[in-house]
């Protein structure tokens, strides 16, 4: 009678897993067994140092020896300045002194004031222009002996030119003229409606005399004057 086999006991079942896990095993130790170190006591032995307690020796306490200080270096010899003497002979500069002595006369120069020439108005001038006649006349009224000595001078001259006459011109011209720091009769101009009008304006004023000269401040100078001059036709 042929024996029956116990599943639960057959080997053959787990064969496999057997297999492995001693497989396993194997390459274990054989990891370990290649990985493994000896090491020689001779060469990595030591020896005990035993120290006698007694064997104290007494170290001598040396003295500190002072050292003496280093060398001063030797002391540096001073350049020697060669002195070359100039030919060119240098000019001295002499500074005076500037303050002076009680003795010392000083000369004080007067300076006189620069007078700007400007002209000055007839109606605002301190000394008006004299006119030849007004001269005794008081200093407060040659204002008015200027204007009526120059009245008289433009009636006494006066000349109605001709041509004016016969093509009926008339009006009034303009004269302005300065009288001059020594008196004489400058830079007449003359504005009017009639160039034969103008002229005869200037030749009433050019003969105007020579008049002693306007003052501003005790000082001469330049005086514009103007005054119209009519021309009516009867």
């Amino acid at each position: 009678m042929e024996r029956k086999k116990n599943p639960k006991v057959d080997l053959s079942k787990n064969s496999g897993l057997y297999f492995s896990i001693g497989l396993a095993l194997i390459l274990f130790i054989s990891w370990q067994a290649i990985e493994w170190k000896t090491y020689d006591k001779d060469l990595y032995g030591y020896e005990a140092l035993s120290v006698d307690e007694e064997d104290d020796e007494e170290i001598p306490i040396t003295e500190q020896l002072k050292t003496p200080p280093p060398p001063l270096p030797p002391p540096v010899a001073p350049e020697i300045i060669e002195v070359v003497e100039d030919e060119d002979e240098v000019e001295e500069t002499v500074i005076e002194s500037t303050e002076t002595n009680e003795e010392e006369i000083v000369e004080i120069v007067e300076v006189e004031e620069e007078f700007e020439e400007v002209d000055v108005p007839f109606a605002v001038i301190e000394d008006v222009p004299i006119f030849p006649g007004c001269e005794k006349v008081d200093k407060s009224q040659r204002r008015d002996c200027f204007q009526e000595q120059m009245n008289k001078h433009i009636r006494k001259n006066f000349r109605y030119p001709e041509i004016a006459q016969e093509m009926g011109i008339q009006g009034r011209v303009y004269v302005n003229f300065i009288i001059a720091k020594d008196g004489q009769i400058t830079n007449i101009r003359m504005r009017g409606p009639d160039k034969n009008l103008e002229k005869e304006a200037q030749r009433i004023i050019s003969k105007l005399p020579s008049m002693t000269p306007g003052k501003q401040r005790g000082r001469p100078v330049r005086v514009p004057f103007s005054i119209p001059i009519v021309f009516r036709l009867q």
